[in-house]
């Protein structure tokens, strides 16, 4: 059977979203052939405005609709604490949790060998340099507790020197994403961290 062009062309693109197999992409497809013309122009419209009203704050590299973003702006937050995190994603969760109101650093992405992926290509440098300029106290390792991030955070620690890095404590379980986290998890495992 012959499928027509925009359907099979829809499909190939949900595909090659992450976590978006055939049978779901083929699903998301024929769901959208029954929404109204003006829902689908709606969702059109938020994909098409998605890169185009949103920056990459140059001070934490979070993803925002300002530069720097409402958190690197907010007065009430401590500078004195940074919180790495590997993804905008992972931004999100500590914010629901509610425990943390230093600032962040997003490093977009941790390091991994197996995908040629070092330390040149995530935000290590510009963590670095904050570092240098802000009077950081505190450095609290955000990344998940797998193989990569842990790699990644006994990179950063051998760079860091004459200031407190602390690790999130082992609330969440290993080998877990901390975008998938309960808040209250979050905000114990926030609240548990111990020195690096």
């Amino acid at each position: 059977m012959r499928v027509a062009r925009a359907i099979s062309s829809l499909i190939e693109a949900f595909e090659r979203l992450p976590g978006i197999g055939p049978k779901s992409a083929a699903r998301l497809t024929y769901y959208l052939l029954h929404v109204p013309q003006g829902e689908l122009d709606k969702f059109s419209g938020a994909v098409s405005d998605l890169k185009r009203n949103t920056k990459e704050c140059s001070v934490c590299h979070n993803v925002a609709e300002t530069d720097p973003c409402d958190i690197c702006a907010d007065p009430g937050r401590d500078r004195k604490m940074i919180c790495v995190v590997e993804q905008p994603l992972d931004v999100l969760a500590l914010e629901r949790g509610d425990g943390y109101k230093g600032v962040y650093h997003v490093l977009h992405g941790v390091i991994d060998p197996l995908h040629n992926i070092g330390p040149e290509e995530i935000k290590i440098v510009e963590l670095i340099e904050r570092l240098r300029d802000e009077g950081i106290k505190e450095v609290i390792l955000a990344l998940n507790p797998n193989m990569e991030g842990e790699a990644t955070c006994l990179y950063i620690k051998r760079l860091l020197k004459n200031v407190k890095v602390t690790r999130l404590a082992h609330g969440l379980p290993v080998g877990a994403d901390i975008e998938y986290a309960d808040d209250r998890t979050l905000a114990h495992a926030m609240e548990g961290r111990r020195e690096y």
